[in-house]
């Protein structure tokens, strides 16, 4: 018999055949439907549909595409018939993913879905009303011949500058049906003859797999060191990068995100490009690390400390988790035409890249030691989700897993690979360099650290000294300015001199001695304070400098006293104007104690991780499998026929479902509700317990309890 309903044949499907369709189509899922009606609804849905087109490779689209250009049903011959013979075997997957269903011994597409692939499938345009006679093809003139050829692989319609005068080469082609009109200027190439002068076949060529893999060979060993040093790199941006910004916190862009100066500002201190301080900050940002906090200024928080007190592999791996999901793209900063794109900015969502990473990183997996082509790879990649593909996504892609060290020479890593797998021991911690609890401190001002500085370390060294190259071996320089900077954060010279000579394998120099305890023996003399602002001094010649230097005439300072000089400015503006005179200014409170920064700064505002276009993940089995049993139970329910259910005695009613708790038998109840209202219900009785009914509803599929005394009646189900 033949089956002319998508729900019907749903109906007709195994149980198997049903969790296979949840398993590919995982939307199905949420909610579980309460019957077949509803799920055959929600699968030929228009959203539904469209995630499972994008859900398909190539192949399978050609595949679709050329089922929708046949009369509807369509038989499988006739499938073969204007494709290629593998295009069979897809059509069994196509019909378990639901996107062709069975009708008896033919096939239709979802009536939704011929409207998704277009009235054009293929670019072959509608079917012709007349008959045509293919013989007069023989004797075409060769310029309608010409007009044939531009048409035949689409698009089928063409322009004329009147209907009624189309020229001769248009006119044979009316003439004979090989074109229809569509209006007065627009002349159509009708489906018959475009598929007659394709030869019989929807596609040109057809694609039944991807091409073969390209790459370079890699050595293992040479990966996993580059991937090694990738880590160490990404992890030290990370922790640079937040310190910088508890030092000088950027202000955010009125529309959010990090404005341009700032992000160059922050590249020049990590010292790599724009792109890698984008993709840094937007992964911190997305483990809630640092955050856009209430005075708009984006600092790290809380959270940073937790997760700089974690061994290194799962400060490594939580961030990698992060970027595997996100649905945020760094690699847009700065791309957008017209309106600039800002890093942290709510302007960086794009739909799918989560898939194309992972499809990116599976295809490294199945290909190990070995650096794709670029070119080859994106091909790849447009085979398996065409409907997705974006050629930029690829690259930045490679690029970000370069810079968290999942590669190395481009090629999976022996991290990446363990990452992928979900090992509970990644080999990170064993493989970074031990961090190191000494520096080397050189006759020109500068240190030099052999290697990665312990945590405690490297904060106070990024205190009082200023990076100058990064590498394995990083090197630091003293100065006047970084020295008073680890004076304004509470430091005095004599703790910082103890604390080069404890760390220091090498001796202090006196020049850094002499740098620290000039500066130190200055820093302070000059106090300033609220007046709108004032500055007092012990040194009264000072003053009188400071009142006569040139430089600060802007200030517009005014004696008030021997040792006291006011000013209409605020604070920290008079400071920042004294010390770009050379001056060593400290502030102190309205107590007259000398102000320290605070060692760290942290947002007070909680982490607002930024909202992620999520992807619809795949269930397990438990969940599919819960689901059917729900499916079925809803099926049997909405299929029961209520009726009126003939009230019984309680005495009766007890006998009754003790009889059918016995034979494990389904009946129907009368229920009343706590208003006197009286519904049906579907159950299988299961035990009587302090009465109470203990029984499986069939409209949910779980256990229920009724109380005995409200059941009014008891019949058999049928």
């Amino acid at each position: 018999m033949s089956v002319n309903s998508f729900a019907d044949e749903l109906r007709a499907r195994s149980d198997e055949s049903i969790a296979h369709l949840f398993a590919v189509r995982p939307d199905l899922l949420s909610p579980v439907p309460t019957d077949l009606s509803a799920l055959s609804a929600r699968a030929n849905s228009t959203p539904s549909l469209m995630r499972a087109l994008e859900s398909l490779n190539r192949f399978q689209i050609e595949v679709l595409t050329s089922a929708s250009t046949l009369t509807q049903p369509f038989s499988k011959s006739e499938l073969l018939s204007v494709s290629v013979p593998e295009a069979g075997d897809e059509l069994m997957r196509l019909w378990a993913a639901a996107l062709v269903y069975k009708d008896g011994t033919k096939f239709r597409l979802p009536g939704n879905l011929g409207q998704l692939i277009g009235d054009e499938p293929a670019g072959l345009g509608p079917r012709s009303l007349k008959k045509i006679d293919f013989k007069a093809l023989k004797d075409i003139p060769s310029d309608s011949a010409a007009v044939l050829e531009r048409l035949t692989w689409g698009p089928p319609r063409g322009q004329v500058g009147n209907i009624k005068a189309p020229g001769k080469p248009i006119g044979w082609l009316l003439e004979h049906d090989y074109l229809a009109v569509m209006d007065s200027k627009t002349v159509v190439l009708p489906r018959e003859v475009g598929m007659h002068l394709r030869n019989g076949k929807v596609f040109k060529e057809y694609s039944p797999v991807a091409n073969s893999f390209k790459g370079t060979t890699r050595k293992q060993k040479d990966i996993d060191r580059a991937a090694i040093a990738n880590i160490s790199d990404f992890l030290r941006w990370c922790e640079e990068l937040a310190h910088n910004w508890s030092d000088e916190p950027p202000s955010a862009l009125r529309s959010g995100g990090l404005g341009i100066r700032d992000l160059k500002r922050s590249a020049d201190h990590l010292g790599v490009d724009e792109n890698c301080v984008a993709f840094v900050a937007e992964v911190l940002y997305l483990g809630g690390l640092i955050v856009i906090d209430t005075d708009d200024q984006i600092l790290p928080t809380n959270s940073f400390d937790i997760w700089m007190s974690r061994s290194l592999e799962e400060r490594w791996s939580s961030l990698v988790s992060l970027w595997l999901e996100t649905s945020r793209v760094s690699g847009l900063v700065g791309k957008a035409g017209e309106k600039n794109i800002a890093p942290l900015g709510p302007e960086l969502d794009r739909a799918g890249i989560a898939s194309m990473r992972k499809v990116t990183l599976n295809i490294l997996s199945e290909n190990l030691e070995n650096d794709p082509a670029i070119k080859n790879l994106q091909e790849i990649i447009a085979w398996q989700m065409p409907q997705r593909f974006n050629a930029e996504y690829i690259e930045w892609t490679l690029r970000e897993a370069e810079w968290l060290g999942l590669t190395g020479q481009g090629a999976l890593s022996e991290f990446g690979i363990a990452f992928l797998k979900g090992s509970d021991d990644l080999g990170v911690e064993r493989a970074l360099p031990k961090p190191v609890d000494h520096i080397l401190i050189q006759a020109d001002n500068s240190a030099i650290a052999p290697g990665p500085l312990t945590v405690e370390l490297a904060n106070m060294i990024g205190t009082i000294a200023d990076i100058e190259s990064r590498g394995g071996a990083s090197v630091y320089r003293f100065s006047e300015s970084s020295i008073r900077r680890g004076l304004d954060h509470g430091q005095t010279g004599e703790q910082i001199k103890d604390f080069l000579k404890k760390t220091s394998k090498t001796p202090v120099p006196q020049p850094l001695e002499y740098l620290i305890n000039d500066v130190a023996k200055r820093h302070g003399r000059l106090r300033v304070g609220i007046a709108q602002s004032y500055i007092r001094c012990e040194d009264e010649g000072l003053l009188t400098q400071i009142l006569h230097d040139i430089k600060l005439e802007s200030l517009r300072f005014r004696k008030l006293a021997p040792q006291v000089l006011v000013c209409d400015f605020e604070t920290g503006d008079v400071i920042a104007t004294l010390r770009e005179a050379n001056y060593l200014p400290a502030a102190e409170n309205a107590s007259g104690i000398l102000i320290s920064a605070p060692a760290i700064r942290r947002a007070k505002s909680r982490p607002k991780p930024p909202r992620v276009i999520s992807e619809t993940s795949a269930p397990s089995e438990i969940v599919i499998k819960a689901a059917v049993r729900t499916l079925r139970t809803g099926e049997k329910a909405s299929s029961h026929k209520p009726r009126e259910v003939p009230r019984t005695t309680a005495n009766e009613t007890l006998d009754l479902l003790h009889q059918y708790i016995e034979e494990q038998a389904s009946l129907t109840i009368g229920y009343a509700d706590t208003n006197g209202g009286v519904s049906n219900r579907l159950i299988d009785p299961i035990s009587i317990s302090l009465g109470t009914l203990i029984a499986r509803d069939h409209a949910t599929g779980e256990m229920q309890s009724f109380r005995i005394p409200r059941i009014t009646g008891v019949s058999p189900a049928k």
